[in-house]
């Protein structure tokens, strides 16, 4: 039934769990599968509180950006703000046009277009912003290798700020302040916040000069930033994130209600699933497609009047991005032939791809075949691509031995992008190959399931699936705990789906009942298996406004003895 293999985390000491009473064994556990050793740092942990943020003047230039921030205010100068177009920048952009407009700022957004522009700041926009009457200009997700752009934009008498998170380059741009935590001059103790993470700390520090309070209601944008760009749920990121779901939950702004109810939510339990599947994939569309301008101009919307049209705009744009994605697939696989990929990366262009959809593609292809992809879409001599990875191989590192190939090309180790000569995608393969044979030929390459723990189904309910809620929110680094239960008996199972791609189950062991679902697994299931291995997490049902939970089934094996 399973192709996956299964690594349970070993068992905590006696003395860990003495360390971390009164934790349950189990809660004890799952902190220490999180690199929690102590109470002083599961309590700090489990708070999410304000305990978490640090200060922004710690960051690097952050004084410098905030003096200069201020004399444009003073002087009512013309703030462009240049944002990437997926969810980070897009967010960070609305959320630091909202915050220096609540101080009284002229801002002009600006987002590029995916295709006709690419990645990063380019001359384009810093004629157009100059031509508005631009003089301070501040980038948001990006920046930090644009150092022609930044000259450009001093010539035409343009101060840039640049906000970045991504890793600089040995010499970087001569901005007039970068606020980076990755500048290796950087002391900031946490280094993993987002583009919108970096934009919050600007509205904070700015907001703490001018002694006045900001607006705790920027954290909802920043939630969504923060998970959408998969930074780690660690740190800071726990109160960004934790605090702007209870805010989404309680009083979302009039755009993201209007998407959350398209998706079937009424706003009620927001969590970092529904960012990962509801709103952020929505908030993505417009840029894949057409302009992300649309999904700015949906979290800025003051009512549900103007949001309205807008959400369902960029809803129309979801489901032609389903379509589009899943034909894309069609064709991938096609290419792969009916055996699978052999080599250890996989490397696919065609002129049937859309440059919008080749990220998504690329990630289908990763969590199916467990390798590296790189997918590019082709326009006439030109090649625009994205690339996903696992985590044994580093995707910006390969990139990087390969850079005479590109015109254009930057990203994290996990997820890239790159425009390339139609011309030289034979040379990339080749090197690209050559690389994944010397970093991955040691490893066998499948997917590992890992497994927080090896339970029976009797010892979840009560204080364990409180204490899962508490280690929420979700996401990098602090994944969804998962359970291995052995020998627990089908009593009842259907197809869902219509192909029968999803099933429903009814599971019973050691007098517990569970209902259960496994999500695309209904071509593994054998009729007449009665007893099985599970490996699960446990998720919550809301419906007509109460709480159940539920076993989302990872994997399932015929048992291979009682549990």
């Amino acid at each position: 039934m399973s192709r996956k293999g299964w690594r349970v985390a070993p068992r905590i000491s006696q003395e860990t769990i003495q360390r971390l009473a009164p934790f349950s064994p189990l809660a004890a556990q799952l902190l220490y599968n999180r690199g929690i050793t102590d109470m002083a740092q599961a309590e700090a942990y489990l708070a999410r509180d304000e305990r978490l943020l640090e200060d922004p003047l710690l960051l690097p230039d952050m004084e410098r950006a905030i003096a200069r921030i201020h004399r444009a205010l003073l002087e009512h100068e013309a703030i462009g703000i240049f944002g990437d177009f997926d969810a980070d920048g897009v967010t960070g952009t609305a959320l630091l046009a909202e915050g220096l407009t609540a101080l009284g700022a002229r801002v002009i957004p600006y987002i590029p277009h995916r295709v006709e522009e690419g990645h990063g700041l380019n001359s384009r926009a810093i004629r157009a912003l100059h031509q508005r009457g631009v003089t301070l200009l501040i980038t948001v997700d990006c920046g930090v290798t644009s150092k022609a752009e930044v000259e450009e934009a001093a010539s035409l008498g343009m101060d840039t700020i640049i906000t970045d998170h991504h890793v600089p380059p040995p010499q970087p741009p001569r901005a007039w302040a970068i606020v980076n935590p990755s500048l290796a001059s950087s002391s900031y103790p946490f280094p993993h916040l987002a583009g919108v993470g970096l934009a919050l700390k600007l509205v904070q520090g700015l907001c703490h000069h001018l002694s006045l309070p900001w607006d705790r209601r920027l954290l909802q944008l920043a939630a969504l930033g923060t998970v959408t760009d998969m930074t780690p749920l660690v740190g800071e990121n726990r109160y960004i994130v934790a605090a702007g779901l209870r805010s989404l939950s309680v009083e979302p702004r009039p755009g993201l209600k209007e998407l959350l109810r398209l998706g079937g939510m009424n706003g009620d339990g927001v969590d970092t699933d529904s960012i990962s599947f509801i709103l952020g994939p929505r908030l993505n569309a417009p840029g894949r497609l057409e302009h992300a301008m649309t999904s700015y101009d949906l979290l800025r919307a003051p009512s549900l009047e103007e949001a309205q049209p807008l959400a369902q705009r960029i809803e129309r744009l979801n489901r032609e991005r389903q379509e589009l994605t899943q034909r894309a697939m069609e064709k991938a696989n096609q290419q792969l032939g009916p055996g699978g990929p052999s080599d250890p990366l996989i490397l696919l262009w065609s002129e049937d791809f859309t440059p919008g959809i080749v990220g998504l593609v690329a990630s289908r292809l990763v969590e199916e075949h467990y390798r590296p992809a790189v997918v590019v879409a082709l326009d006439g001599a030109e090649g625009r691509g994205s690339a996903r990875s696992i985590p044994e191989f580093n995707l910006a590192s390969a990139l990087t031995e390969c850079q005479d190939l590109f015109v254009q090309f930057g990203g994290h180790p996990r997820a890239a992008g790159f425009v390339i000569p139609k011309e030289s995608l034979p040379a990339l393969r080749e090197r690209l190959l050559a690389i994944a044979r010397r970093e991955l030929s040691h490893l066998s390459l499948e997917p590992i399931i890992r497994i927080d723990a090896h339970v029976r189904l009797t010892s979840l309910p009560g204080a364990n699936l409180q204490f899962l809620q508490d280690l929420a929110p979700y996401g990098e680094e602090n994944p969804t705990p998962v359970f291995l239960t052995r020998g627990v008996e089908v009593v009842d199972v259907r197809q869902l789906g219509t192909q029968g791609q999803h099933l429903r189950l009814k599971l019973r062991h050691g007098g517990a009942l569970w209902d259960a679902m496994a999500f695309g697994q209904g071509e593994t299931w054998k009729e007449g298996a009665r007893l099985l291995d599970v490996v699960y997490s446990v998720g919550v049902d809301r419906w007509g406004g109460r709480e159940s939970f539920r076993m989302v089934i990872e994997d399932f094996r015929p048992a291979e003895g009682p549990g």
